[in-house]
C-alpha cells in the first residue's frame, strides 16, 4: 500500500480499441422478447431500449465528452490503499469558498456538468464575485476514474473520512470548506457532518434518506410532511426498491451481466434516470440521449458495475443519513425525488439548520436537472459562511 500523498495529474485516453470492442458489443446484442405491457412497469420496454442503441452505435460521440472531462483539472490520489479520481477547479476569486460535490449511484462527477461553470464565475453567468466556490469534485471508491477497493469497508463513512483528507491535502482545512451531496453524495456529506473533521464549515444534502416508520413513532405537527414521507417510502419499496436489494446483497453476481453487456449496463442506469427525475413522461426533456450515454459510458468504459454495486453491499443495514450533526447544516428538497423527511425529523439529528428550502421542482439529480435552481440554494447556503 503506498504511503504517498502525492496528487499526480489526469488525462482521460479511452483507446479506439476498446470503443471498437464496445461497437461489435452493441451490434452483436441478444435481445429478450417484447414485454407484455403497454407501460414500464415490466422495466425499460424493448423499443425504448433499442432506440438507444441504435443512436449509440450511429450517433453518440464518446470523444465529446472525454474532451469535456479533459477541459478540466483532473486529479488522482492514493489514500488508504485507493486511487481517488477527482476534479479540482480553482475559482479565479481567491475568496472562493471551497465546496467538495459527492455524487450517488447511478451518477456520476457528471450529474455537475451544468454547474461547475457557475458556481466557479458566477459573475460570468449573472451571478456576484462574493458567491464564488473553488470546486473538489471526486469520484466515489469503486465509480469511474477511482480505483476499485480490494478489500471490505469502504462505505459511506470510511468515503467521508477519505473526503477530509483529500481536503487537507489540498490546502483547505486551514482555510475552512463545506461539502454537499445527493444521494450516497449525501450520506457522505452527513457522515462528514457527524465527524466534523479539522475545517468543515457546513454540509448541505439535497436528499434526505431517514426511516420513515421509526421516524413517524414520535407525533410532529407537520402532518402533511410526515405523510409524504410515509407515501414515498411505501411507492419505493413497491415499486423499485429491487435494484438497490440486488446492490445490497449480491453484487457481484449482478455485476456479471453488467459488466459483459453494454446494454444491460445501459438499462440498469437509464431506467433509474427516468424514475427518479422530474419529467412529463418523457425523459429526453430532462435529460439528453448524449447526457444519458455519457453518465453509462462511464460506468461500461471503467467497467465500475459490479465494483459501484459494492457500494451498497457495503453500506447494507446503514443507509441512513440521520447521524447527529452539530455544525451547521442546509437541506434543500427537489419533489421529484425518491425520499423525503420533514424538517421537524431534521431537527432531531441536525441541532443546528442553517438553510432550508423545499423547492418545487426538481428531482432527485438536482444539479443536474435543474441547475440555475441548485446554483442558487449553493449560493444561499454558501454565503453564511464565507
Amino acid at each position: 500500500m503506498s504511503t504517498s500523498k502525492s496528487i499526480h495529474p489526469f488525462t482521460l485516453s479511452v483507446p479506439s480499441s476498446t470503443l471498437d470492442d464496445l461497437q461489435t458489443r452493441l451490434r452483436l446484442t441478444r435481445w429478450p422478447d417484447k414485454e407484455t405491457v403497454t407501460d414500464w412497469s415490466q422495466g425499460v420496454p424493448l423499443a425504448t431500449i433499442q432506440e438507444l442503441c441504435k443512436y449509440w452505435q450511429t450517433t453518440y460521440d464518446w470523444r465529446r465528452c472525454e474532451a469535456l472531462l479533459n477541459s478540466y483539472p483532473q486529479f488522482t490520489t492514493t489514500i488508504d490503499g485507493v486511487d481517488i479520481y477527482f476534479l479540482h477547479i480553482r475559482s479565479k476569486y481567491e475568496h472562493a469558498l471551497p465546496m467538495v460535490l459527492t455524487h450517488g449511484w447511478p451518477g456520476s462527477i457528471l450529474e455537475f456538468r451544468h454547474v461547475i461553470d457557475k458556481l466557479v464565475d458566477p459573475e460570468a453567468h449573472g451571478g456576484a464575485p462574493k458567491d464564488a466556490f473553488h470546486l473538489v469534485v471526486p469520484a466515489l471508491p469503486g465509480y469511474a476514474f477511482s480505483g476499485k477497493p480490494t478489500e471490505t469497508g469502504w462505505d459511506y463513512r470510511r468515503t467521508a473520512r477519505a473526503w477530509a483528507e483529500l481536503m487537507q491535502r489540498l490546502g483547505y482545512a486551514d482555510s475552512g470548506w463545506v461539502a454537499q451531496g445527493g444521494d450516497w453524495g449525501a450520506h457522505v456529506a452527513a457522515s462528514l457532518g457527524h465527524q466534523a473533521p479539522k475545517g468543515l464549515k457546513s454540509v448541505h444534502m439535497n436528499s434526505i434518506f431517514f426511516e420513515p416508520k421509526k421516524e413517524s413513532q414520535t407525533p410532529i405537527q407537520n402532518k402533511t410532511g410526515e405523510a409524504r414521507a410515509l407515501h414515498l417510502d411505501s411507492h419505493r419499496d413497491a415499486s423499485h426498491y429491487g435494484y438497490h436489494t440486488q446492490q445490497s446483497t449480491r453484487p457481484q453476481t449482478l455485476g456479471y451481466g453488467l459488466a459483459d453487456s453494454p446494454i444491460a449496463q445501459a438499462s440498469w442506469i437509464y431506467e433509474k434516470l427516468r424514475a427518479w427525475s422530474a419529467h412529463d413522461g418523457n425523459v429526453e426533456n430532462v435529460f439528453s440521449k448524449d447526457e444519458m450515454l455519457d453518465t453509462i459510458m462511464l460506468y461500461w468504459l471503467s467497467n465500475s458495475a459490479t465494483s459501484s454495486a459494492r457500494y451498497y453491499w457495503e453500506t447494507s443495514g446503514s443507509d441512513s443519513t440521520a447521524m447527529l450533526i452539530d455544525i451547521p447544516v442546509g437541506v434543500s428538497w427537489f419533489p421529484g425525488d425518491t425520499a423525503y423527511g420533514p424538517r421537524e425529523w431534521c431537527e432531531r439529528y441536525y441541532r443546528n439548520i442553517v438553510h432550508w428550502r423545499e423547492m418545487d421542482r426538481g428531482g432527485h439529480f438536482a444539479a443536474w436537472e435543474v441547475p440555475d435552481l441548485f446554483v442558487a440554494e449553493m449560493c444561499e447556503w454558501g454565503s453564511k459562511f464565507r
